[in-house]
């Protein structure tokens, strides 16, 4: 006789119901950890470790990063400085991304390098410490995002200049005022997807990825195929160095690294999304190190053939965005270079979009340890637009418009944004790392990331690298210098510098205590 378990089906799951069982499981680990490190978890755990990266990617935008800034290798150094700069910043960059993702894979939270440094600073330090870093880390990542969408409306420019009127003029005067407009309205439409869509962003970073190399190997295909001026032969491409600063030749090399330390600048600023990863311990770390993988393969494919197109290097140092004259040059008609261009211009509203999302989680997260004036509204959180800072993101866009303004004084404002981004993020990166080894590096050999006996030379590496970056950006890009070439990065720097100091003395010093423990 047949039992009643006998003729019983056995329940299986499905692999949907399986992964969604693991990702809450996950997420619910993640939050136990942050609760762990002393913070409620209020933001949406809704990225898996591609779409960290992906955004990661995003971040840095590679190739569109290195269009905008094209004009410094071209004046530091021609195609050395533009082939072999790309290739030794990406390996500086790859051990501070493997530095920086092993204390990550300690302390993941929102607050990054800030978090990561009062945590491992000691207790008589750590105040001013995460302090002092907390404030670069803020300033980075604003000023940063303020060069990206800066950067993307000079180049647009650039874009529409390619049809030229009957006298040989783009059609686009680009006056101060044109320029800020279509500024203006590149910060708003990036500030309303980054609030208003916030569900949807991974969609997009994922996107991103599958546009960037769609568009890089049509440009590149369509560049060496008509090359309408001719092709360079393969020993100018990677040999040829030609010094137009103004600087000694050895300095003048090291002054055009800008474009591609500008376009790695946001290695760190993917740590800021910590609290909305389902495994931030060991997704991030893995995130930031297989994007520098991926963004410096990126950068050759894009980079190698318009050097081989590349047109008379004196005209272009003339231009403030070289790049679509160099497509024009190559395809030989305005509407197939504005068509190859369209894909940049895509890339770097979505790069926009990623750099305010990153921007804000970092404002929020200082100022919900009391770091930042007014921190009761910029900590809130917006529960209607799907757990977004919406206040903290507000602060960061009203920063970015006012800085904005400086544009009307001098054309050489990009290079001032740029030039505080990478500097302020350079050494709020390198502030950890000098604390970490300071203590022997013992707190991160309990991390999930652990580098072992390699973690100490990419930590040297990160050191030295943020040793000569920081007071390297400050200098002029040209010389002799006026009011329009005059590097503006070491002036606004100091201004935040001082508004930290005043704001530190006037109220931290007496209440600020840090993050939670």
């Amino acid at each position: 006789m047949m039992s009643d378990s006998d003729g019983k089906t056995p329940i299986t799951k499905t692999g949907d119901a399986v992964r969604a069982e693991t990702a809450e499981a996950d997420i619910k680990s993640a939050d136990q950890l942050l609760v762990s490190l002393g913070y409620t978890p209020e933001l949406s755990r809704n990225r898996s470790t591609l779409q960290v990266a992906f955004m990661s990617f995003v971040l840095a935008s590679i190739p569109y990063g290195l269009a905008t800034t094209l004009y410094y290798p071209l004046v530091g150094g021609g195609p050395v400085n533009i082939i072999w700069g790309w290739v030794a910043v990406s390996a500086i960059i790859l051990c501070v991304a493997a530095s920086l993702g092993e204390i990550t894979s300690v302390y993941p939270t929102a607050g990054g390098v800030y978090y990561q440094t009062f945590m491992l600073a000691p207790p008589r330090w750590r105040r001013i410490a995460a302090w002092t870093c907390g404030w670069l880390y803020v300033v980075g990542n604003v000023t940063i995002t303020l060069a990206v969408n800066f950067g993307t409306t000079l180049f647009l420019v650039g874009c529409i200049n390619v049809f030229e009127t009957s006298d040989g003029q783009g059609v686009l005067a680009g006056e101060p005022y044109q320029v800020f407009l279509i500024f203006l309205g590149i910060t708003l439409l990036c500030n309303a997807v980054s609030s208003l869509c916030n569900r949807w962003l991974p969609i997009l970073d994922t996107f991103a990825i599958f546009w960037t190399f769609a568009g890089v190997i049509a440009m590149m295909c369509c560049v060496l195929a008509i090359a309408k001026e001719g092709r360079r032969d393969a020993s100018w491409v990677f040999t040829h160095f030609e010094a137009n600063s103004g600087w000694t030749p050895g300095w003048s090399f090291v002054v055009g690294l800008l474009f591609a330390a500008y376009a790695t600048s946001s290695t760190g600023m993917i740590i800021s999304m910590c609290e909305e990863v389902r495994e931030p311990a060991t997704q991030v770390p893995k995130a930031m190190v297989l994007t520098i993988l991926i963004n410096t393969v990126a950068g050759l494919m894009f980079m190698i053939p318009l050097v081989f197109v590349l047109p008379d290097i004196q005209g272009l140092i003339t231009l403030a965005q070289p790049v679509p004259a160099i497509v024009q040059s190559a395809v030989g008609n305005s509407g197939g270079a504005f068509a190859l261009l369209i894909p940049l211009l895509v890339l770097a509203i979505i790069c926009g979009i990623g750099c305010t999302t990153a921007a804000s989680r970092c404002v929020y997260a200082f100022a919900r340890d009391g770091a930042i004036p007014g921190s009761k509204w910029w900590k809130k959180i917006d529960h209607r637009l799907d757990d977004v800072p919406l206040n903290a993101m507000m602060l960061s866009m009203v920063v970015q418009i006012v800085l904005g303004v400086i544009y009307f004084g001098s054309s050489a404002a990009f290079n001032a944004f740029s030039g505080v981004g990478v500097i302020a993020l350079t050494a709020s990166y390198a502030t950890p790392i000098v604390v970490s080894m300071l203590g022997g590096r013992q707190t991160v050999r309990t991390a999930s990331f652990y580098l072992g006996p390699l973690g100490w030379f990419c930590n040297v590496v990160a050191v030295g690298w943020s040793l000569l970056a920081i007071p390297l950006f400050c200098f002029p890009m040209t010389i002799p210098v006026d009011p329009t070439t005059f590097n503006y990065a070491s002036v606004v720097f100091v201004a935040f510098t001082l508004i930290s100091v005043a704001w530190y003395l006037a109220w931290g010093k007496k209440y600020y205590t840090g993050p939670p423990m």
